[in-house]
């Protein structure tokens, strides 16, 4: 099989064919119609008056005889009001009694009704087309009335002409079209395939622009736009993970193995062995929190557990949660208080839990003694908002964006209880929420917001 040429795999010049192939085909079937519709009407005016020519003669003759039939022909012939008329009246053997004809034409019945074709007309040397209708009369004499056509197939050469420069037109402007579609089309994919270079030769902060128009290409762009957000901040999140990762296990693997040495050495007596087990083992139950936390996070920021979500009642969610946290509370001497009620909210009620369990362990981490804890539910337009303040210190104004970012703890002397991975994987959980976590210094201590989508009737 012949290889297809390479210009035709081209989209744009593909494009471009099938513009003119379209506009051919419409022009020609509109021009086509013109042409019948104009043809037809012309014939059958021509037939129109030859036919009652035909019968005012017969009228003519029916009330004057031949002699009374010839008067009428030679007064039409004299009056040359028609130039383009034919009149032929004969005997029953063929014998010219008036009209412009040298005789009757064999071709032609009497009687037979409508008939194209070429003869001369007296006088000339040249046959000419001729459409004409004729009848035999009472005595067998024969007569036949016919106007010439030379009119009307120039009119068709004309019409034909027209049609083929109106189709070299529609061939031009589609080419002027088609350049015009592929220039408008193009460009804006164009932009879209140089976009996503960029974006694979690893410049993620690229996007597509737009052009201000609000078509569909904008829309596109701007939903394209978004997505490439989203990428942007999951591979800045990953990248950021896989370097905090590298960083913040470094040190817990590097005592593990510190541990596991002291227990293989020779040296230690059994209680420092067993002090030394005991440290391994704490560091080992750091590693696999802090691994079961990337792994919430990850399957949270992957979508998994939204086939679960389900009404839920959000005020008492919160108040068994703070049930459960109400001793440690008050072993603090801090004091949790509950405000404000809510509808339903559509969600994952473990994951919501969780998210509510590690804000209130972070507010207790920071918030001092006799101070208090303020859990807020509340309705809004389409969502439900649910925040946490505590009654710490706050933390300085440009930190707030680094808070819910993993490994990231404003506490220098972090230990292995405080991987800085609680606020990040509320943050993944409110996104999987289709929601966000907001924080902020409430002046006093820090604020920490969520909202959650309003769980619809039925």
């Amino acid at each position: 099989m012949a290889e297809t040429p390479s210009v035709f795999r081209n989209a744009r010049t593909r494009l471009v064919l099938a513009s003119i192939a379209l506009s051919m085909v419409m022009t020609s079937a509109v021009l086509g119609l013109v042409y019948v519709s104009a043809s037809r009407t012309i014939a059958n005016e021509t037939r129109s008056v030859v036919t009652a020519e035909l019968a005012g003669l017969a009228v003519s003759y029916q009330r004057s005889g031949v002699i009374g039939l010839v008067n009428s022909i030679d007064r039409r012939l004299a009056d040359a009001i028609e130039r383009d008329a034919l009149y032929l009246l004969t005997s029953a053997n063929g014998t010219v009694l008036a009209g412009n004809l040298k005789s009757w034409p064999a071709a032609i019945e009497p009687g037979s009704g409508w008939v194209q074709l070429d003869i001369k007309r007296t006088g000339a040397t040249q046959t000419v087309p001729v459409a004409a209708a004729s009848i035999r009369l009472g005595r067998g004499e024969q007569l036949l009335v016919g106007r010439l056509a030379t009119e009307a197939r120039r009119f068709d050469r004309v019409l034909l002409q027209s049609v083929g420069l109106a189709l070299l037109a529609a061939v031009v402007l589609s080419l002027l079209k088609g350049w015009l579609l592929t220039r408008l089309v193009f460009s804006r994919l164009s932009d879209i395939t140089h976009t996503a270079d960029d974006i694979m030769s690893g410049d993620l902060s690229r996007r597509i622009p737009l052009r201000g128009s609000d078509d569909e290409f904008d829309r596109m762009a701007t939903t394209l736009n978004d997505m490439l957000d989203r990428i942007e901040n999951l591979v800045g999140n990953l990248r950021m993970t896989t370097n905090s990762i590298a960083h913040d296990l470094r040190s817990p693997l590097s005592r593990l193995r510190q541990r596991v040495e002291l227990l293989t050495s020779s040296d230690r007596t059994a209680e420092e062995r067993e002090v030394d087990a005991a440290r391994a083992m704490g560091e080992i139950d750091h590693l696999l929190r802090v691994f079961s936390q990337l792994t919430e996070i990850s399957r949270a920021e992957a979508g998994i557990g939204r086939e679960e979500f389900e009404p839920l009642d959000l005020t008492q969610l919160v108040h068994d949660v703070m049930e459960f946290y109400e001793p440690v509370a008050a072993d603090k001497g801090i004091t949790l208080a509950e405000a404000g009620t809510a509808g339903q909210v559509l969600g994952h009620r473990t994951l919501i839990a969780q998210a509510l369990s590690n804000l209130l362990e972070n507010a207790l981490r920071y918030t001092p003694e006799g101070a208090r804890i303020d859990i807020t539910v509340a309705e809004g337009d389409d969502h439900v908002l649910l925040s946490v303040r505590d009654g710490g210190p706050g933390v300085p104004e440009e930190d707030l964006d680094k808070l819910a970012q993993p490994f990231v703890t404003l506490d220098p002397s972090r230990t292995e209880k405080n991987a800085g991975l609680g606020l990040a994987l509320v943050a993944a959980i409110a996104r999987l929420h289709e929601g966000a976590l907001t924080l902020s210094n409430a002046n006093p201590g820090l604020s920490a917001e969520l909202n959650f989508a309003r769980a619809t009737d039925g």
